[in-house]
């Protein structure tokens, strides 16, 4: 882990590092780099790294739909990152990039059979990497930290 992330809390510097590392090589579309981040992603606090990961997903979406989001842009969003992440991860499944996105937005069926960790790092990282265009990771992992640092403290 990175001196990157010492700023944050404990619990979140390990995943932030591994999502950090896993989105950085979805970006370069390397493999083997991606397996390694994902390994280490998948073996944080699910509960944590799930609610981290998909803050980061819900800003993002925002970001890039600025007017809100309707049915067809949730339907882009999953055609465009399923087909950009099956160019060079032809394993990518998009019933588990749809469950990313209903997760992230707050309308995921609970009565839906878990998805395994590993599975929902590697396709959280792919949709990230698509999502994130230009934007650098940190400064959207910081927003997402602080958003959730907020709904804490007032609940």
């Amino acid at each position: 882990m990175t001196n990157q992330w010492r700023h944050l809390p404990a619990p979140a510097r390990p995943i932030a590092a591994a999502t950090d590392a896993a989105v950085t090589a979805a970006r370069e579309h390397d493999a083997e780099a991606l397996t390694s981040a994902v390994d280490e992603l998948a073996g944080q606090d699910q509960a944590q790294a799930g609610l981290i990961l998909g803050t980061t997903v819900r800003l993002l979406l925002e970001l890039t739909h600025p007017d809100g989001l309707d049915g067809d842009d949730i339907r882009g969003v999953l055609e465009q990152s399923v087909r950009a992440a099956a160019a060079w991860q032809p394993e990518v499944d998009p019933h588990v990039v749809l469950v990313l996105l209903a997760g992230a937005l707050g309308v995921h069926d609970d009565e839906e059979p878990a998805v395994r960790p590993d599975a929902l790092a590697r396709h959280s990282a792919l949709l990230i990497a698509h999502l994130l265009g230009p934007r650098e990771l940190p400064e959207l992992l910081a927003l997402a930290l602080g958003e959730i640092e907020r709904a804490q403290l007032n609940d």
